[in-house]
């Protein structure tokens, strides 16, 4: 017969334990009891220490049967019952299930009813080890309620992500389309949905949404697509403006004794400036540069002057334009001809030999007696005429004057005459068609406009510097070119000083310098003052945003000109073309305003024409694969 000694540690050889850790129930066989902790051997021999009080139960049941058994029972038992029956008060796990079984309980049917209570946080609050409460009937309700909602949204997820990944695109998205490829809220139930489609099908979000049929004009998808992502970031309450223009005539004003024309390309709408021509005694002349002045017509504290400042230029890109104004508000300050309108006019004198003997800027009104467009002022003011001396159109004798005043004026800074090798490019898209054409950089046209509008942004540029008026300057030292509101250099053009004034009808920046001209022509006090500390922080910040937004309405710019000429490609069934070595991978096209980047290092020197491939390309991401075919490198000379 087995001592009493031998009897206890068998006993003890027998105790097990139930008991929770890490938020999950587990059974070990107890080695050690100290009182405030045990050390339990697991059913896989591992063994740990845990403490008294997360024991839950005691039992003697065989170990690696238990927590089975248990999930077996727990399987079987409704929560909702068990709330029904557990009254309000606290109890304890065993409690209840005598209450649930209707007898004293195994140790497997209390760990059994354990399970199901843990398992169920909406239905049983946590008091303690062992011991729960019933949720409060309205908590319950809540809870039952928002496990049904989570469901709908799991099944209605599931459904949009089938759906987009067999190209259909769901109707509750299709009214949503902008917003998610744009402005996505990670939080919605759509976004989600989206995230979940592309995670499956390895697509970005645009071409699963256009194999969807997103897009009702499938064709232009992709530019839709490019336009939609900047009007999202920079133009989110639309392109139209549907408020009142403000706009207040201006009176008082004197009339020029002068014929002023303008020069712009035919779609030009915001013309805001022009030239008058007057001849003097003894061979010299009297030149007007004539700038449009919405700052006469529009307070800064408008509608539009707040537009302006949000947008703070018009957008140029192939085939349209967004303006800074609205159509509406530019006819009213636009050098339209056959009108009389009110500008600030910078007039500079020269001597017969072109030499500048003086300058004067007043504000007053001009009539504008012509419009002249580039298209049709080709056909007779070109070097051809110039080389004669004569032009016989409208204005001709006018342009030629005006020609050798800006040659002048362009060797006066040391104008580039490398510039006229260069070549702008212009993009005309019909009924879906792209063509590109060239016109070559410093032609007499050219060369009129350019120096006189350099001219009079430094000449007001120096005005406001010399009598300490406050603006804003475009300045280029050291190759970095930045709007600041110091007078310095602008170093790419040669001149002292640089402030933009010449388009007020399209940069917000040369409308502020306008206002601030104005008030000096006037001897009113302008809106920004140099020595108010206030008045600077206001014109840095400004010149901060401009800097930062008119770069990104280039970029943009960039990105279609780039889109539109991979589309010209396809177009035209341009397998191969011409092109330069820039550096590196980076290839310029010969006839395109087009840079691509190479698939390999080709290591050829800059300048050496180098014949490309068109390999696949992709019009959402405005890139493709481009491959060298051949290249031209001159043989090193002997020495």
């Amino acid at each position: 017969m087995p001592s009493p000694k031998s009897q206890c540690f068998s006993l003890f050889r027998l105790m097990n334990v139930f008991y929770e850790e890490d938020g999950s129930f587990k059974v070990g066989h107890v080695m050690s009891d100290i009182g405030t902790s045990l050390q339990v051997e697991a059913v896989s021999g591992k063994r740990s220490k845990i403490k008294a009080n997360a024991v839950v139960l005691r039992f003697e049941t065989a170990l690696d049967q238990f927590l089975p058994a248990a999930d077996r029972i727990a399987a079987d038992i409704e929560p909702d019952f068990l709330w029904e029956v557990c009254g309000s008060s606290e109890f304890g796990c065993e409690d209840m299930a005598r209450e649930y079984f209707g007898h004293t309980p195994s140790a497997i049917e209390a760990a059994a009813v354990s399970l199901k209570l843990h398992a169920a946080p909406m239905y049983f609050y946590k008091r303690g080890k062992g011991r729960y409460q019933a949720a409060p009937e309205e908590n319950l309700k809540a809870a039952l309620a928002s496990i049904e909602r989570k469901q709908r949204e799991a099944a209605q997820m599931a459904g949009w992500v089938e759906q987009l990944k067999a190209g259909v695109m769901p109707e509750e998205m299709r009214a949503h389309r902008d917003t998610l490829l744009y402005r996505p809220d990670r939080n919605t139930l759509m976004v989600k949905a989206c995230e979940a489609a592309v995670a499956e099908t390895h697509l970005a979000l645009p071409k699963l949404f256009f194999n969807a049929g997103a897009w009702p004009d499938p064709e232009h998808a992709q530019y839709q697509y490019h336009l939609g992502k900047f009007l999202g970031e920079y133009f989110s309450r639309g392109r139209e403006y549907t408020g009142e223009i403000d706009a207040a005539e201006p009176v008082g004003l004197p009339l020029a004794n002068v014929r002023a024309c303008s020069i712009d390309d035919a779609a030009t709408t915001e013309i805001d400036d022009a030239f008058s021509v007057t001849r003097l005694d003894g061979g010299a002349i009297e030149i007007g540069i004539h700038i449009a002045a919405p700052a006469l017509y529009f307070g800064r504290d408008g509608a539009l002057e707040k537009l302006a400042s949000t947008r703070l230029s018009t957008v140029y890109f192939p085939g349209d334009k967004i303006t800074m104004l609205p159509d509406a508000a530019v006819a009213h300050a636009t050098l339209a001809e056959g009108r009389v309108m009110p500008v600030v006019s910078c007039y500079a004198s020269f001597d017969a030999g072109f030499t500048l003997t003086g300058t004067r800027s007043v504000i007053e009104q001009v009539k504008i007696e012509r419009n002249l467009r580039v298209g049709a002022l080709e056909q007779y003011f070109h070097d051809g005429a110039i080389a004669a001396g004569r032009a016989e159109g409208e204005f001709g004798d006018e342009l030629i004057l005006l020609h050798q005043v800006a040659r002048a004026l362009g060797a006066r800074r040391g104008k580039d005459e490398n510039e006229a090798d260069r070549v702008d490019y212009n993009f005309d898209i019909i009924d879906g068609r792209i063509a590109i054409t060239t016109r070559k950089r410093g032609n007499p046209i050219d060369t009129v406009v350019s120096e006189l509008m350099i001219f009079v942004n430094s000449e007001w540029g120096k005005l406001l510097a010399d009598n300490a008026v406050a603006a804003i300057y475009r300045s280029q030292q050291n190759m970095k070119t930045r709007m600041t509101t110091d007078p310095l250099p602008h170093e790419g053009l040669g001149v002292p000083q640089y402030a933009w004034s010449s388009s007020p009808l399209r940069r917000y920046v040369d409308l502020v310098n306008q206002r601030q001209l104005i008030a000096f022509l006037r001897g009113e006090t302008p809106p920004y003052q140099r020595r108010v500390r206030d008045s600077i922080s206001q014109l840095s910040e400004l010149a901060r945003r401009f800097d930062l937004t008119y770069d990104a309405y280039n970029e943009f710019q960039r990105d279609l000109e780039r889109y539109w000429c991979l589309r010209y490609l396809v177009q035209e069934g341009i397998s191969q073309y011409r092109g330069t070595m820039i550096r590196d991978e980076l290839v310029r096209a010969d006839t395109l305003p087009l840079i691509v980047r190479l698939d390999r290092n080709p290591e050829l020197p800059p300048k050496t024409p180098v014949t490309v491939v068109v390999g696949e390309l992709d019009y959402w991401e405005i890139s493709g694969r481009f491959t060298l075919a051949e290249a031209v490198v001159e043989p090193p000379q002997a020495g």
